[in-house]
């Protein structure tokens, strides 16, 4: 199958399950594998027969800047769910969020949960 991916995506968010983190807010990143036929874009030069990538990108931002959650698993399958959808292409897809800024109370690169969905 086909890819399409979109890695590093940066949006304010105000997910989590301390006060400060619903108050504050911070930055959540996204990267998406995206899984679809794309044969015919490619020998058409056909914009429709592919994915649209600026929708898959408003469809993140408003989960990620939409109503705020405790867990970032949350966010992971409300994305998944809103692309999968939306975007009638979409076979399979991996997202991945990132929360650089987790309160663990210590140093550390990134937290950040993976998931992958399929159409049924």
């Amino acid at each position: 199958m086909d890819q399409i991916t979109l890695t590093g995506m940066d949006f304010y968010g105000y997910h989590g399950c301390l006060p400060e983190e619903r108050e504050k807010g911070q930055h959540f990143f996204i990267d998406l594998t995206i899984y679809a036929e794309l044969q015919k874009a490619g020998e058409t030069d056909d914009l429709s027969a592919t994915i649209n990538y600026a929708s898959v990108y408003e469809t993140v931002r408003a989960v990620v800047e939409g109503e705020p959650v405790r867990l970032i698993e949350t966010v992971a399958e409300r994305i998944a769910a809103a692309i999968l959808r939306e975007e009638l292409g979409v076979q399979r897809l991996d997202v991945t969020v990132h929360k650089p800024s987790a309160p663990l109370g210590g140093p550390f690169r990134d937290a950040a949960v993976h998931i992958a969905r399929s159409r049924s």
